[in-house]
């Protein structure tokens, strides 16, 4: 018997693979440069995501943004790791999500530029606090959400919000597709489609 499970011991030893052999840390397929062309293929609703600070309010542009569940209600917003933004996420456990009108272009790139302070990002917005949390008046939508999960994948972290508050105005979103700037148009009427 002893003999037996020695062998089995031997085997399992012969057959472990080191941590960074395992098939899911593998980086197989196209280099990264096919993977962003793909990307930028993705049509999506500029948002801005903002939470509260030590030194005040945060917040940066994010088009990876995307309802999650409706019973509870869940959205799912993708952060940059090692943003400021993040941080205040994590530690605040609360952030906003801002679907953006298609007029708010210059919004968007100044909450995308990595050198604009903070500061100067929410210079000249009309903000208010809802749960603790910077809101941008004049987005089309947005929502106010209690942190559930963040995990990092890659350079980025999933960040799991259950939705708290939320407003929804008229208007039509500011668009992301093809590494700019874009907004939906009209159908032509009795179009063959």
């Amino acid at each position: 018997m002893n003999t037996r499970l020695r062998l089995v011991a031997d085997r399992s030893v012969t057959t472990a693979r080191p941590p960074h052999e395992e098939p899911l840390h593998e980086e197989p397929g196209p280099g990264a440069a096919r993977c962003l062309g793909l990307y930028a293929k993705l049509a999506a609703g500029v948002t801005v995501v903002t939470a509260r600070g030590e030194d005040g309010p945060l917040g940066m542009t994010v088009s990876a943004v995307t309802s999650l569940s409706a019973r509870p209600p869940l959205l799912l917003a993708c952060l940059r790791d090692g943003s400021r933004t993040l941080a205040a996420v994590r530690s605040r456990r609360t952030f906003a999500v801002h679907l953006l009108r298609e007029e708010q272009e210059e919004l968007a790139g100044r909450f995308a530029s990595p050198t604009t302070s903070a500061a100067e990002r929410f210079a000249g917005t009309d903000t208010r606090q809802v749960l603790g949390v910077p809101v941008l008046a004049g987005a089309l939508a947005w929502s106010v959400c209690l942190t559930e999960d963040v995990r990092r994948y890659g350079d980025h972290h999933l960040v799991v919000g259950r939705v708290a508050a939320v407003h929804v105005g008229p208007g039509r979103p500011l668009l992301w597709h093809d590494r700019r700037f874009g907004t939906l148009t009209e159908p032509v009427p009795g179009a063959a489609g």
